[in-house]
């Protein structure tokens, strides 16, 4: 058996993963087929949270500008802008509201995709790390929000808060005296609120920006249809159900019930069904348990690429094609041009700077190939010497040759068949299939993840590039693309693939396939095409 189907230390298995990630990966494909790959909300939840960061501001922006920063004037303003002027300030209430509780509801989805998923371990800890305070500054800005209605809901708001924080060692139960006793909110209060509720998100977007610091070409928005599509439900919500204020607060005498956004003041009543302890351990406990969450499980990472000095030539390829950042380029230790630096803490072990290496070609003499960039324990070197003994057999002569991503649908090797895994598509140089061809392989089949499922984002859409000649390095143009074939399928069609590479086989030897004149032949199933 290959080498290369083999898996390494943090490689998924074969099967497809666990039960959380199929059942999250069934969701998606769900809504792939409503609303297509390129404009699934569910693919996009990181750029959509940006969008709606970007949405809320503005908003606020424009109520901040007639807002009254005073005890006595703050609610009658937001009641001036939500009633004088529905058809504008009012609108903006509303979408400011709704806006803020879908960023909520994002950053919650996105955390549990990627949980689901398992990206949060090995080179992902600091993404994830990183991205844990973002859901409570997102809540505390939201809970500072309410405060500056001023009306019954604020009023509860900042008395269950006084209470919460009372909790604590070093405040007191005395704290929440300043929310209920005549007189003890001065202006200077409001104040205080504005510069936190302005504060917060500032330190929130600061946060963001550290989020996406290890990745290379982030998502930070979101499809033209998805912020249409999203901008129009809110603005619909804000019209059907506009957001009003309560009564103004009384010091005096507290609400005997109020409404609650559950998106933002969850934890309020919990400290009042349960106790402010409970709710204070559970919320440091969860969040501990999240920031710890990288490490636990034994996972281990698999040996990051490796630079070989004499073979790397600064051409800057690995750099620009590391989906995580996690290459870097130096002087040259040789004392003219660069040389390719890798962050082995960031490097993802996917081998897509190997397939993008200009070195990492089969056809270079010598008995031995060397690439400039590589894995340490999957080397293209070893792929080429197991593809020479494949078909130094005379059994193996006219198979299909099949590279699959392990990530993906995986093929059985069978007869008339020669199967290869790899940790990603990514990572086979173009030149391979030649190579294949040249070898005796009657056609060659590359299988990669279902387009906008790739582990390691750009693995499909590099590999897809570099075969159809827009993207370095090219598969040459004399290569017969007859005799090539492109799948695009999940790890839940595998039944499909064997279909399908049968009929490819088919063909081939019927000598129907037909001529693929101005490109790769690409075929997609379950629903997804990419062109």
């Amino acid at each position: 058996m290959p080498l290369f189907l083999s898996t390494r230390p943090g490689d998924a298995p074969l099967s497809g993963g666990g039960a959380a990630a199929r059942a999250w990966r069934a969701a998606e494909h769900a809504f792939d087929r409503l609303c297509g790959v390129d404009d699934n909300p569910l693919r996009q939840l990181g750029g959509l949270g940006f969008y709606l960061f970007w949405l809320i501001a503005v908003t606020g922006i424009y109520l901040y500008i007639f807002y009254d920063t005073s005890v006595e004037g703050a609610h009658a303003s937001v009641e001036a802008l939500t009633h004088a002027q529905w058809w504008a300030g009012g609108m903006m209430r509303s979408l400011h509201r709704y806006a803020s509780d879908a960023f909520v509801a994002v950053i919650v989805l996105h955390l549990v995709r990627e949980l689901m998923l398992g990206r949060f371990r090995g080179f992902r800890w600091y993404s994830w790390v990183s991205g844990v305070p973002a859901l409570w500054l997102a809540v505390a800005a939201g809970v500072v929000g309410y405060w500056m209605v001023w009306d019954t809901v604020a009023l509860f708001v900042a008395t269950a808060t006084a209470e919460w924080f009372g909790a604590l060692p070093g405040f007191g139960p005395a704290l929440v005296r300043n929310f209920v006793t005549e007189g003890a909110v001065s202006d200077r209060f409001f104040s205080l609120v504005v510069f936190l509720h302005i504060g917060l998100p500032l330190v929130l977007l600061l946060a963001m920006w550290a989020h996406v610091q290890r990745l290379t070409h982030p998502q930070t928005g979101a499809s033209r249809a998805v912020t249409l599509w999203s901008l129009g439900a809110m603005l619909a919500l804000s019209l059907a159900l506009p957001a009003f204020s309560g009564p103004p607060a009384d010091l005096v005498r507290l609400p005997a019930s109020v409404p609650i956004d559950w998106f933002y003041l969850a934890p309020l009543p919990a400290i009042y069904a349960a106790s402010p302890g409970l709710v204070w351990a559970t919320s440091v406990g969860v969040t501990l348990l999240l920031a710890v969450a990288p490490w636990l499980g034994g996972w281990r990472r698999p040996p990051a690429a490796e630079v070989v000095a004499d073979h790397c030539t600064g051409c800057r390829r690995c750099f620009a094609d590391c989906p995580f950042a996690a290459i870097a380029m130096a002087p040259h230790p040789g004392g003219e041009g660069e040389i390719a630096v890798v962050d082995a803490d960031r490097c993802a072990s996917c081998g897509i700077c190997a397939g993008s290496c200009p070195s990492s070609v089969p056809f270079r003499p010598g008995a031995q190939l060397v690439s400039g960039i590589d894995l340490p324990d999957l080397t293209v070197g070893a792929l080429r010497d197991e593809i020479d003994a494949v078909f130094r057999e005379q059994a193996a002569a006219g198979s299909t040759l099949v590279f699959a991503c392990l990530r993906g649908a995986m093929p059985a090797p069978r007869s008339g068949r020669v199967v290869f895994g790899l940790p990603c598509a990514g990572m086979l140089p173009p030149s391979f299939v030649e190579y294949g061809l040249r070898a005796g392989a009657a056609g060659v089949v590359v299988v990669t993840c279902a387009s906008g499922d790739c582990e390691y984002r750009f693995g499909v859409r590099w590999t897809l590039e570099r075969l159809a000649g827009q993207r370095e390095p090219r598969l040459r143009r004399g290569v017969d693309r007859a005799r090539l074939a492109v799948f695009q399928m999940g790890r839940e069609q595998c039944a499909a693939l064997e279909a399908h590479i049968e009929s490819f086989g088919a063909r081939l030897a019927a000598g129907a396939t037909g001529s693929a004149a101005g490109g790769v032949r690409r075929r997609t199933f379950g629903g997804n095409r990419h062109d």
